[in-house]
C-alpha cells in the first residue's frame, strides 16, 4: 500500500515564509496591501514547497472573507458587552463582519467555538479567554496560523504568538485607593474578585501598594464579581468590619450591589462610607448615588483593538507582545465626602 503524499497547504506556506496565513491569502489575491519584499518571500516559499493554488476552492470559501472571530468569556457582564459592541461596530466600519461567541466561562465550550470559527474560515480571532484549562483553544489557533490576540485577560503566557492588550489594572487600583485616602478614609477594604486570577491580583496590587506606602492595614474580601456578592458584603462589612469607612470594589457590578446593600440597611454612601468601582460601565454614572469608578474607556479600547488586529491582518504588522492602555478615575458622589 502506497503512502499518500500530503499536499502542502496555505498554513505550510505561512510557516515557511514566517508570515501569517492571512498574508499568504493576500499574496494569492494579488492584494496591493502586501509589500513587494514580503510578496516575493511568500512566492519563494510556495515554489520550494510545491504549493499549488486551488482557485476554485478559494472561490467557494470567499463568502467567508472578512470574518473576524470574537470570543468573549461572559457577555452577560456589561463590561464585556460594551467591549464587544464597540469592537464589532469598528470592524463593520472597515468592511469586516464579527462572528461573536459567548463561552460563559467554560473552557470546553471555548475550545469548541474557536475550532468552529477556524473551520468556517475566520481571518483572525480576538479572545477574552476563560480561566482554567484553556490550552485547547490556543493550540487550535496556533495550528491554524491566523492572527489571534488576547484581550482584557491574559491567560496564555505565549504573548509572542498570542499578543495581549488590556487596561492598566494595577494603576487603576492605585488611583482609586489614593483617591479614597485623599477623601479622608482611614480603613479601606478591597471587595470582590476571585483569588488566583491575574485581573484580581493586578487590581488588588495597586490597592495594596498604596496602603503599604501609607502604612495602613488591608482588609480583603474576595469573591464572585457579581451584584449579589456586593449586596451581601454590605451587611458583612457592617457586622465584621465596622471600622471600614471606604471600599474599592473589584468591578462596578460588585460596587452597584454594595450600593443596593447599603440602601437596604440604611447606610449612607458618600460622606462617611465611600465606594469606588472599577471599569466605569455606562450604568455607573446612572446609579444613586452616582458611582465613582476607574474608567477603562472600554468603548475606545474596542475600537483600538479592531484597528490593531486589522493592521496585523492587512499589513502583517504584528502587535507588541503586551500593551497596557491608560485608565482614569471618574469621581462621583459615591466617594465624595462633600456629597
Amino acid at each position: 500500500m502506497h503512502d499518500v503524499v500530503r499536499r502542502p497547504t496555505i498554513i505550510d506556506v505561512a510557516k515557511k515564509a514566517g508570515v501569517s496565513k492571512s498574508t499568504v491569502s493576500l499574496v494569492l489575491q494579488n492584494s496591493p496591501l502586501v509589500r513587494a519584499e514580503t510578496r516575493s518571500h511568500v512566492r519563494e516559499a510556495m515554489a520550494e514547497l510545491g504549493y499549488v493554488y486551488n482557485r476554485a476552492a478559494a472561490n467557494l470559501r470567499s463568502s467567508n472573507a472578512g470574518l473576524i472571530g470574537l470570543v468573549i468569556n461572559d457577555l452577560r457582564n456589561p463590561f464585556f458587552t460594551q467591549f464587544a459592541t464597540s469592537l464589532q461596530m469598528a470592524l463593520s466600519a472597515r468592511g469586516y463582519a464579527a462572528v461573536i461567541a459567548n463561552t460563559d466561562e467554560d473552557p470546553t465550550l471555548q475550545a469548541q467555538v474557536v475550532e468552529a470559527m477556524i473551520e468556517h474560515g475566520v481571518s483572525a480571532v480576538i479572545i477574552s479567554s476563560t480561566y482554567g484549562e484553556n490550552g485547547g483553544a490556543f493550540e487550535a489557533l496556533g495550528r491554524a496560523g491566523i492572527p489571534a490576540m488576547q484581550v482584557l485577560r491574559k491567560t496564555n503566557a505565549h504573548v509572542e504568538t498570542f499578543p495581549f492588550a488590556g487596561p492598566d489594572y494595577l494603576e487603576g487600583g492605585r488611583l482609586a485607593t489614593a483617591h479614597l485616602l485623599e477623601q479622608g478614609a482611614k480603613h479601606i477594604a478591597f471587595v470582590g474578585g476571585l483569588q488566583g486570577r491575574d485581573v484580581t491580583r493586578e487590581r488588588m496590587e495597586g490597592y495594596l501598594s498604596v496602603l503599604q506606602e501609607s502604612e495602613l492595614e488591608p482588609v480583603v474580601l474576595t469573591g464572585r464579581s457579581s451584584r449579589s456578592f456586593g449586596r451581601e458584603m454590605a451587611r458583612r462589612l457592617e457586622k465584621e468590619h465596622p471600622e471600614v469607612d471606604a471600599v474599592l470594589c473589584f468591578n462596578d457590578q460588585v460596587a452597584l450591589g454594595l450600593l443596593s446593600g447599603c440602601a437596604e440597611i440604611g447606610r449612607r454612601v458618600g460622606r462617611t462610607f465611600r465606594i469606588v468601582g472599577f471599569d466605569d460601565i455606562e450604568e455607573a454614572a446612572e446609579s444613586w448615588p452616582p458611582l465613582t469608578s476607574v474608567r477603562c474607556d472600554i468603548a475606545g479600547f474596542g475600537q483600538s483593538i479592531a484597528g490593531t488586529v486589522l493592521d496585523w491582518l492587512e499589513n502583517d504588522k504584528m502587535p507588541a507582545p503586551e500593551t497596557r492602555t491608560p485608565v482614569t478615575l471618574m469621581v462621583r458622589d459615591s466617594s465624595n465626602r462633600d456629597s
